[in-house]
């Protein structure tokens, strides 16, 4: 699920605010973020309009995003704060004398970044690593960019349907094919899931409509050509998303509505579950690295995971790890701010007292912020996506399935673990009235289902393959042999 690497890519509307200092504070800024040793390029653009409101976009080059819109910008003397409020981020810097020069830190839930940023006229320009699974036309199938709206015209969709060549596609008849819908993870996403030039979704289509299938993948709300508000939208909002682009799906000459299925990655599994049972028309789905336990369970394994993956002693990861879950825990319970901080930090306080003192050093909380950075994060976990988020069970959602499934993980993710959660996710459709599912896990393949050597976070962007051969391939002959 969500993590610094990844949840670059989600962003909220515009909202303005300004101070007397704007005129300082406007044009493109570009620093390095430097996540144990990797530098990840970013680049704010900061404009203000004829009523002198301010504005910013984000660009992360290394991930080809571009003119993301950030949810807020505020500026009082020196000190600026841009926020990504979908995603719990804030990046808060002083104004240098040379006014070209921003010294601050970038905040993601309980952990921070240094960043500096400088004032430049250019655009950062990052050389992509090559991405060879990527397709490249012309394709041997038909694709066609298409768009649609939803029931109430409020939200238009942008998307690509691909679907085999066929000497029949003209006639009055043309030949129908089983269809799959993908389901982006968590953070906003383009059609193609693009993280750091993989274009994951691109690759699962390609190979799919080769094997017979149609494939429709469809831009995030507020990505691409689809409109929408992603900040004030949770899981459930994109799970209507998806019914959508079903219905989109049955009105297609080329498709055969007795055979339509899902398949969703990380969050995208979680919305899979939800969107099947609300439908008889779904008639199979695949999880792709789907969670298979209670969400704050998951994520803290997942903090504690990828920090040891990024080479931080166990110990402090699993520091990590509390800090989180107490908090996730605390704003679950709906309880008020001031009664949610005590409760923390008499947690925090509790723990810390039976740790290693030279741990503590390097992981407590400063007690001057420590208030103001919990009031930060429990006033973000308020939020629509983060309050659905936070109180998931999908096996409440497994158990009720009356599909085919396909749940596939590779062994080396550390931000959904495959052991705990496929044997939750193999345990909930043991009580659902599911014929037939499969509980899949892959060696050596990482959260991107990538065949990873470090299978950290960082990595993703190293390595050149997008897409396992090996998942694709799995994915492929299930889907074959479970059409009937």
């Amino acid at each position: 699920m969500n993590n610094l690497l990844k949840t670059l890519l989600s962003f909220g509307a515009a909202l303005f605010s300004l101070s007397v200092s704007a005129q300082n504070i406007t044009g493109t800024w570009q620093g390095d973020l430097n996540v144990q040793g990797k530098h990840i390029p970013v680049v704010f653009h900061i404009a203000k309009d004829i009523s002198n409101k301010l504005s910013a976009s984000f660009d992360s080059p290394s991930q080809n995003v571009f003119n993301l819109k950030c949810s807020d910008v505020i500026v009082k003397a020196d000190s600026v704060s841009i926020f990504l409020a979908a995603v719990n981020i804030k990046y808060v810097g002083l104004l240098g004398n040379d006014k070209r020069h921003l010294s601050g830190l970038w905040f993601q839930g309980p952990g921070s970044l240094t960043l500096t940023l400088d004032k430049t006229s250019e655009s950062a320009s990052v050389v992509l690593e090559k991405r060879p699974q990527t397709p490249q036309q012309p394709y041997p199938y038909e694709s066609e960019e298409i768009e649609f709206t939803n029931p109430d015209q409020s939200i238009k969709y942008g998307g690509t349907l691909t679907y085999p060549k066929s000497s029949g596609a003209m006639s009055k008849h043309p030949i129908k094919y089983p269809a799959v819908v993908l389901i982006t993870g968590s953070g906003q996403q383009d059609r193609d899931e693009t993280i750091f030039g993989h274009k994951s979704f691109a690759v699962i289509a390609d190979y799919l409509t080769k094997k017979g299938f149609a494939v429709l993948r469809v831009d995030d709300r507020g990505m691409g050509k689809t409109t929408g508000d992603y900040a004030s939208s949770s899981s459930l909002d994109f799970a209507r998303d998806v019914e959508v682009g079903i219905d989109y799906l049955k009105r297609d000459p080329h498709i055969d509505i007795n055979k339509i299925g899902l398949i969703g990655h990380s969050e995208g599994g979680m919305i899979a579950p939800i969107v099947a049972n609300e439908r008889k028309d779904v008639k199979f789905i695949v999880l792709l690295a789907a969670p298979g336990i209670a969400t704050i369970d998951l994520m803290q394994q997942q903090v504690e995971a990828s920090a040891i993956s990024e080479g931080i002693p166990v110990e402090e990861a699993q520091v990590k790890g509390f800090l989180l879950k107490t908090v996730w825990t605390e704003a679950k319970k709906h309880n008020t701010q001031d009664i949610a901080i005590k409760n923390i930090r008499v947690k925090i306080d509790s723990m810390f007292k039976n740790l290693d003192p030279e741990i503590v050093k390097k992981v407590r909380p400063d007690a001057s912020i420590l208030n103001s950075r919990l009031t930060d994060e429990l006033t973000a976990l308020t939020g629509k996506w983060y309050s659905y988020f936070i109180k998931f069970e999908p096996k409440n959602h497994l158990q009720k399935l009356n599909c085919k499934v396909l749940a596939i993980n590779g062994d080396k993710d550390v931000q959904v673990n495959a052991e705990e959660n496929l044997k939750g996710i193999r345990n909930a459709l043991a009580k659902s009235q599911s014929r037939q599912y499969d509980i899949v896990e892959l060696p050596g393949l990482n959260h991107m289902f990538q065949t990873c050597k470090k299978c950290s976070p960082s990595e993703y962007h190293e390595l050149e393959e997008t897409f396992s051969p090996t998942a694709l391939q799995t994915i492929g002959n299930w889907l074959m042999k479970n059409l009937e």
